[in-house]
């Protein structure tokens, strides 16, 4: 049986677009090479991804092949350089707009809506890459969840050794206390028995 007969429009999914991009540019590149040597052709070739990365075959010399076709289609005269200026820029902002529209429409897939146009393929494709999105963000929760238990633990153990200090010191405050206090009271009888052998010894004289 035969290939089935492929409707020629925009592939809507970005991944599938993609991946039809790479096969389809590797056979057209492999396509101008052969065609280059079978038939001792001057082939160049250039190819822009809708990214904006440029692919290239020559089977000579680049620069002088656009010059000859250049020359061959007069785009050297002043009015021709303006108009194929214009189109260039018109390409330009086109593509633009069509990334653009890609962007918006991958956006609209991840939030869940406008999904009546995608098939069973391409709503597998989503929600596989939903999956792996939500177990990133788990990830970092995670991640940052234990960076701020760590954090505690050590601030916890700060207070600790912080707390050890001071009932220390205050320990030591408390000693040098009780030791003055001490002292205070021995002099204190000192002088009251002092006081009381003078007075003894007035009264015998």
């Amino acid at each position: 049986m035969g290939r089935g007969k492929v409707e020629l429009k925009r592939i809507e999914n970005p991944t599938n677009r993609q991946v039809t991009f790479s096969k389809r540019r590797n056979g057209l590149l492999k396509k101008a090479f052969e065609l280059s040597i079978l038939c001792d052709a001057e082939v160049a070739l250039l190819i822009f991804s809708p990214t904006g990365k440029a692919y290239q075959f020559s089977s000579h010399e680049m620069d002088k092949t656009i010059r000859r076709y250049r020359n061959e289609v007069g785009l050297y005269q002043p009015n021709n350089e303006g108009v194929r200026s214009m189109e260039v820029w018109r390409n330009e902002i086109d593509e633009l707009k069509r990334t653009i529209d890609n962007l918006e429409a991958t956006h609209r897939h991840i939030a869940g809506e406008d999904l009546a146009m995608l098939g069973m393929k391409e709503l597998k494709q989503l929600e596989r890459q939903l999956r792996i999105g939500v177990e990133r963000v788990r990830s970092k929760k995670r991640r940052i969840i234990s960076e701020h238990i760590n954090m505690m633990k050590r601030r916890q153990r700060q207070m600790q050794e912080e707390n050890t200090q001071l009932q220390k010191k205050l320990h030591e405050l408390e000693e040098v206390g009780n030791v003055n206090s001490s002292s205070t009271i021995l002099g204190l009888n000192a002088c009251d028995s002092f006081q009381r052998f003078v007075e003894q010894d007035g009264a015998e004289h």
